[in-house]
């Protein structure tokens, strides 16, 4: 749905609008931008929820509320009904959906899994993410070639598909006591616990700047309408759904290797290469012009991402208390959301300044920059053998 839908915004600011490539490429920044605000709102209201009531519900009535957006979706694009300003909006409420969804679902984790399988757990649930996102944007491609509204209506069916499986997950309740406290409090509670924990501060804000300087994804709709070529002509929607599969591909490659045979060993200087990787992968990509190099330095940065996520993700998981597992998890959410959506701000402006191809390696380059940087800033990181399990069954 989200590729198709900043495809559908890049082509309507070149088309109807008659926007030049650099003004049209800043609306897909501008979009990265109205994603993220109400998440920066809302994000901690959604911890506090995630740690006060039971999780699966709120998971499941949120992917009903997504499903609900795709409609709409679906029925303003039949009926031709978009402009630059519905798709905005449009866009903001898918936001502030998904606000509340990623939370909740990332601290059920630790409830129905025991410790010592948590790193193969989020190995798998990670990998299923990525074939997701593998077959999602090809689908994307695919069904927006035949009809635009079709991709928006399976991504209905979907993602109330989704809320149906979610459902019959058994209940995860609040842990015991958390209904007992101010939630202003509970936010206010949350954040101190990330401030003062420099290990949890610094994986969260080695994702944020990373990849909020290395969004090469954001500026795809660029190079598949105005700059890849294939035969002479633009490689199009469907060029575009490979192009965005191909990070996923790349990742759910990896995934099947980590989940039969889960890192364990330095697991925080493996993070770090990783992120320096994506960094390169990143620019990389930003100078190529031909198809087939630029979808295997796609698939490089994907397979780059997905270890630096599983390790990330585990050790968050690990190192954080079940009573506090919500409001850490939107707070991290948060810093991925911050690191994509204001990603594409970035990649946008950038883009509107440099070009496309100058943008994208300039954020690659950067996000080797800030890994660099925390490795001395934050030797906590690199000095992580293995994983703990300190938290994870309190």
């Amino acid at each position: 749905m989200v590729v198709v839908l900043g495809y559908q915004l890049y082509d309507l600011a070149r088309g109807s609008y008659g926007m030049s490539i650099r003004a049209a490429a800043f609306q897909l920044g501008l979009f990265g931008l109205v994603q993220f605000l109400p998440q920066i709102l809302l994000a901690p209201i959604a911890g506090v929820l995630a740690d006060r009531f039971d999780r699966r519900n709120i998971v499941v009535l949120g992917l009903m509320l997504d499903a609900l957006v795709a409609l709409a979706l679906t029925l303003g694009t039949w009926f031709a009904l978009l402009t630059l300003p519905a798709l905005f909006g449009i866009a903001a409420l898918h936001g502030a959906v998904r606000t509340f969804i990623g939370p909740a679902q990332s601290a059920i984790a630790p409830n129905i899994v025991p410790a010592p399988l948590m790193p193969r757990a989020v190995a798998i649930s990670a990998m299923s993410w990525q074939i997701g996102s593998v077959a999602g944007p090809t689908l994307a491609g695919v069904l927006f070639a035949i009809h635009p509204a079709l991709a928006y209506a399976v991504s209905a069916a979907l993602l109330l598909l989704a809320a149906i499986s979610s459902a019959r997950i058994r209940p995860a309740p609040p842990p015991p006591g958390n209904g007992d406290t101010h939630p202003l409090r509970q936010m206010g509670d949350g954040l101190a616990f990330v401030w003062r924990d420099r290990f949890l501060l610094g994986c969260v804000t080695l994702d944020l700047f990373a990849v909020l300087l290395g969004g090469a994804t954001a500026l795809l709709p660029v190079y598949a309408r105005d700059i890849l070529m294939w035969n002479g002509h633009p490689v199009g929607s469907l060029g575009l759904g490979l192009m965005r599969a191909m990070p996923s591909l790349g990742a759910s490659a990896i995934g099947l290797i980590i989940a039969r045979r889960p890192i364990e060993h330095d697991v925080g200087a493996r993070m770090l290469l990783a992120v320096g990787a994506f960094g390169i992968a990143t620019a990389g990509f930003g100078l190529s012009r031909n198809m087939v190099l630029s979808m295997v330095l796609l698939a490089v940065l994907g397979a780059a991402d997905m270890i630096s996520v599983f390790i990330r993700n585990t050790l968050i998981q690990l190192h954080t208390p079940d009573a506090m597992r919500g409001r850490v998890s939107s707070i991290s959410g948060l810093c991925v959301s911050a690191s994509n959506e204001l990603g594409e701000m970035e990649s946008g402006l950038a883009a509107a300044l440099l070009g496309a191809t100058g943008a994208v390696v300039f954020g690659g380059l950067g996000a080797v920059l800030i890994t660099v940087m925390w490795t001395f800033a934050f030797p906590e990181l690199r000095r992580t053998r293995r994983f703990s399990s300190t938290y994870a069954r309190d």
